[in-house]
């Protein structure tokens, strides 16, 4: 936690950091309000009773007072130097009548268990140099989502979209980064690593065994998702719609792929369930989604399909990166 807000305090002084104490007991509030004691004009606490994740990241968005917000989990931090170069941009953008809506930047796994460090770049995706539109984009690779990490939004676009994260519910950051996506028209990359993602203690959301043990909020949290957007007609633009397609079809392969590795007959009536629940709810999307590759072989029938489709889960680990 002293690691991760010290990298926020380190980014300059145009900022303001906003510390939510999600209802722990455990002296996170004392810390916390001894750093708002230090920096009283840059650092702010929030204490809350439990909310979750999701409640977590509505609170500091609604105490939020800057023209761009960035979501920073406690046991991350943010890279000073690159930060530096990014906020030069932001700062730029106060004295504009339509400043950017998303910026974009590089982010790193930190496995440290493993001793491993992994950047995922997406100098394949978007220009550089300029801002741009969902026209002007690339192809994405299927290890190149959005994700929370690499994300800063202005804050008023999250607002005017009408955001809203559930409570007491992981994996939220999905709805955080896919939700106000077709609410924005311009965009900035930085081919920097900006996030530093900690991956590697235990009873971490991303660890396979409380990804199982959580399949119930991974399963609520993709339902949000297919409500949320109708695909395609409900994206203007087709590469959008075509990157938050593959995006939807990484949750139904993760739902798909957990669900089989439980074994369960009420398990494999969850999976059947989900899958009838996007073709109701989202009809425009599910041939395409049921009929992509990972999507088909992870959910053929029988003992033989869970068979391939908990296969299919190595291959899925690998190219979507959920742990």
């Amino acid at each position: 936690m002293d690691k991760s807000i010290q990298s926020c305090l380190d980014v300059g002084d145009n900022i303001e950091v906003i510390i939510v104490n999600d209802g722990s007991v455990d002296g996170t509030s004392k810390k916390a309000h001894e750093w708002e004691s230090r920096f009283p004009e840059k650092v702010h606490v929030v204490d809350q009773e439990n909310a979750g994740h999701g409640g977590a990241v509505m609170a500091g968005l609604h105490a939020a007072h800057g023209l761009y917000f960035k979501v920073v989990d406690s046991d991350d931090w943010l890279d000073s130097n690159v930060m530096a170069k990014i906020m030069d941009y932001l700062e730029s953008q106060m004295e504009i009548r339509n400043p950017t809506d998303l910026v974009i930047a590089n982010y790193v796994y930190d496995k440290v268990l493993e001793g491993t460090h992994q950047t995922i770049r997406y100098k394949n995706v978007f220009p550089q140099g300029r801002q741009f539109g969902w026209d002007d984009i690339g192809h994405f690779k299927q290890s190149q989502y959005l994700l929370m990490h690499s994300v800063i939004y202005r804050t008023e676009l999250l607002r005017e979209c009408h955001l809203e994260l559930p409570k007491h519910c992981f994996y939220v950051d999905n709805i955080f980064v896919y939700v106000p996506l077709p609410h924005v028209k311009s965009m900035y990359y930085f081919d920097l690593d900006m996030y530093h993602y900690f991956i590697g203690r235990e009873g971490q959301s991303v660890d396979e065994k409380t990804m199982l043990s959580r399949i119930d909020q991974q399963l609520r949290i993709t339902r949000i998702m297919i409500d949320a957007v109708q695909l395609p007609d409900g994206v203007p633009n087709p590469k959008l719609a075509r990157y938050m397609q593959n995006y939807l079809s990484m949750m139904m392969c993760i739902c798909s792929v957990f669900l089989r590795m439980r074994k369960s007959p009420e398990d494999e009536e969850k999976r059947r369930a989900i899958w009838e629940y996007l073709k109701t709810h989202n009809p425009g999307c599910y041939k395409a989604i049921s009929h992509s590759i990972i999507n088909y072989f992870t959910n053929l029938p029988h003992s033989f399909g869970r068979a391939v489709g908990l296969g299919g889960y190595h291959i899925a680990q690998k190219i979507f990166k959920f742990n």
